[in-house]
């Protein structure tokens, strides 16, 4: 089953008269529980397509297709509600709300969501990705690998159906990145969570069911 589909997606920048297309006329499908990897040079287009089949950024043209719903035209209140109950992201930069310790980093999208459960099931993610002991630290007092491993943990916890993450391990050392790779990877497969990744790393491309190869926006045959 597709959860996933765009229709000749393009984007373009206008730059005083010159104009950019970043992507280029894109169409393609991701079934339900598959890794993707979309893999490409830096400035082929790879965190652009990311953000628009995710919903933070809008197409210039074409159609996107996500869990049954076409997101194309829809409001940034109908994206937000669609970002936070259907999919997850994992940001390269991590993204933590600095003013707010690890466990309310985790727990913010589910109290978006009205989850009483919050807390409980914040705590249980911080546990299964090993930083529990970390939970009432601040973004500041937290290395790079745990960082990524309370934005994991904030990715997942409204249990969405497509994860999104976006070079993931371009701001660790390889022992991190093996192990924020190895665990998304493991929840990915316990929750049948489809997981679309962008990264140049070949060793984690390996790892995928299949890989998108992007050159200058377009999709590389």
């Amino acid at each position: 089953m597709e959860i996933l589909k765009t229709e000749n997606l393009s984007k373009i920048y206008k730059i005083g008269e010159r104009e950019i297309a970043v992507l280029d006329n894109i169409s393609l499908t991701v079934i339900e529980g598959e890794f993707v990897v979309i893999s490409g040079s830096s400035g082929s287009g790879k965190t652009t397509l990311l953000s628009i089949l995710s919903g933070l950024d809008r197409p210039t043209s074409g159609k996107i297709t996500l869990a049954d719903q076409d997101i194309t035209g829809l409001d940034e209140d109908q994206l937000a509600e669609i970002r936070n109950r259907t999919t997850g992201f994992v940001f390269q930069a991590f993204h933590l709300v600095p003013s707010l310790n690890a466990i309310e980093n985790v727990m913010f999208p589910a109290e978006l969501c009205g989850d009483l459960k919050a807390q409980e099931k914040a705590g249980d993610l911080l546990r299964r990705v090993g930083v529990w002991e970390r939970r009432h630290n601040f973004p500041h007092q937290l290395s790079g690998g745990e960082k990524q491993r309370v934005a994991l943990c904030r990715a997942l916890i409204n249990n969405p159906r497509i994860v999104f993450a976006d070079e993931p391990t371009g701001n660790l050392d390889s022992r991190n990145s093996e192990e924020i790779v190895k665990l998304l990877l493991e929840m990915q497969k316990e929750r049948n969570t489809t997981l679309i990744m962008a990264t140049h790393s070949p060793e984690i491309a390996a790892l995928a069911q299949r890989t998108i190869s992007l050159l200058d926006g377009k999709i590389k045959d």
